[in-house]
């Protein structure tokens, strides 16, 4: 029997089944063994916070629209704060993810290709290392996944459309609540619908053999408006959040060395360590990328939209990083989409089963060996045992000084489970106090630092993130001047010293 039979036939629902099994375990596996590290101890910090008050602090100190953590808020009030409950909630959200693939790649190329994508998305470490972490890029995947699959059915209609005018208007807007640079996506669908558009007026017929049909300018125009009527209710937070980040972030610039390892970790991450063979591996995919566009060379509008929705992020992130870096893998995340669809489709142009078989058994072996890099080998920052350490040690009488301020939070959320009373202090101010999330350490802020610690016999210095926080150095400097260091612990991403009076 031949393999398009089967993937068409009543086998598929059983196959997705099992693709999406093996994506929920994969994303599952071993998913509380890694300690919190910075940013999702601040999620779940804001997800402890009362949602009125969650707001207010976004408002305050973030850069980062509310869906994710409201979801967060109730998910922890459900199922708890340990660092496997809060990250199941990631996990789940990134194995739903996997179906709305298939049915998107299947809409548009076929069952063929829709479950070859869903299994690149399963397998990929890419997105098993996102989905077990307690921050809201799964989340973005998933609404980005759901509006596209929503638009394909508006591009290529049939039955009533209604439903799917309404699923592409919310999923687009939480898209838009779930990360501010999905700000690209509904620009790079609104290039595509024009494209269309214009080939239609130009063409004077409707384009079927472009596969897409335009759709009606009043139906997509009130789409688009009610896309914005919904994500108008955070625009004036957006607006003060991107003023915030234009004023100061912490991502370099990107170069082209950062774009190529970003493509890199989109197909097999943590392959670095193969040397040689992992530029064979690069080269395959790139010939898988050339069968897939390949097979999509007599339907333009569908390559367009690929090309739309992969490069319309990127190149996007380059130009506003062009005035403020912004360019991250992570926030990308939905650029895979395209990816993943071409992808599949170079699989499945090889045809004969032997072949496609073959295609996918060597990409399941390589995100093998990544996944086992991943879950070996890729440390997160090991504030629980730094906590745990210092808990062993401190004294009542003792100072706990964290320099950024807000590396108290991932100290605490472990400390907290040792039933230690100590006083805490941030530097160079409290946490918040200054109204920022990383306030840097300056020559300005060194009284009050000799004024917290003068009389003190003892403090400890919890000290992370200091290439951007502390860059000169200037907390040790000034501890090191009025007591003598007595002991130095170093974690994974973070040192704990300990200052005193011998």
């Amino acid at each position: 029997m031949k393999l398009s039979r089967v993937i068409a036939g009543r086998e598929t629902p059983l196959l997705m089944i099992a693709i999406t099994a093996v994506g929920g375990l994969l994303r599952i596996w071993e998913i509380g063994q890694k300690g919190l590290w910075l940013d999702e101890a601040f999620s779940v910090w804001l997800g402890w916070q009362p949602l009125g008050e969650l707001f207010a602090w976004l408002l305050k100190i973030d850069q980062h629209p509310p869906l994710y953590y409201t979801l967060l808020h109730f998910w922890i009030i459900l199922v708890g704060d340990d660092p496997a409950d809060v990250r199941l909630l990631s996990a789940l959200l990134s194995t739903a993810t996997i179906p709305a693939l298939f049915f998107l790649g299947r809409r548009l190329m076929g069952a063929r290709v829709g479950l070859l994508a869903a299994l690149i998305l399963a397998l990929s470490p890419f997105h098993v290392r996102f989905a077990q972490e307690t921050r809201m890029y799964v989340l973005l995947m998933l609404n980005a996944t759901l509006a596209l699959l929503a638009l394909a059915h508006i591009l290529t209609p049939a039955g009533r459309m209604w439903p799917a005018w309404l699923a592409y208007t919310i999923f687009t807007a939480a898209a838009l609540l779930s990360h501010h640079t999905a700000i690209f996506f509904p620009l790079a669908v609104n290039l595509l619908v024009l494209g269309l558009k214009l080939q239609s007026a130009k063409c004077k017929v409707q384009i079927a053999d472009l596969q897409f049909a335009s759709p009606l300018l009043s139906h997509w125009l009130l789409a688009q408006l009610g896309v914005f009527l919904l994500w108008s209710l955070w625009l004036p937070a957006f607006v003060a959040q991107a003023a915030g980040v234009d004023r100061e972030f912490w991502i370099e610039m990107p170069n082209f060395g950062v774009v190529i390892a970003t493509l890199k970790n989109f197909l097999s991450a943590l392959l670095l360590h193969l040397g040689g063979w992992a530029d064979l591996i690069w080269a395959g995919y790139g010939g898988l990328v050339v069968l897939g566009i390949m097979r999509l060379r007599k339907q333009g509008a569908l390559l367009a939209l690929l090309a739309a929705l992969f490069f319309t992020p990127i190149v996007g992130e380059w130009l506003v990083s062009l005035r403020r870096p912004i360019f991250d893998d992570r926030t990308l995340i939905w650029a895979t989409i395209p990816l993943y669809l071409l992808l599949a489709a170079g699989i499945a142009q090889l045809r004969c089963r032997p072949g496609i078989l073959a295609a996918m058994a060597l990409l399941a072996t390589v995100n093998a060996v990544s996944l086992r890099q991943y879950y070996r080998f890729t440390d997160k920052e090991e504030w629980d045992k730094a906590a745990s350490y210092v808990a062993g040690r401190v004294e009542e009488a003792d100072m706990l000084l964290f320099n950024a301020a807000w590396v108290q939070i991932p100290f605490d959320y472990y400390f907290r489970y040792h039933h230690r009373s100590v006083a805490e202090h941030g530097a160079p101010v409290d946490l918040f106090a200054r109204g920022s999330l990383e306030p840097k350490m300056a020559e300005d802020d060194l009284p009050r630092l000799r004024a917290l610690i003068a009389g003190r016999r003892r403090v400890w210095l919890i000290y992370s993130h200091n290439w951007y926080t502390d860059p000169k150095g200037l907390i040790p400097a000034a501890l090191s001047q009025d007591l003598q260091p007595l002991d130095l612990r170093r974690f994974n991403g973070l040192e704990v010293r300990l200052y005193g009076i011998p």
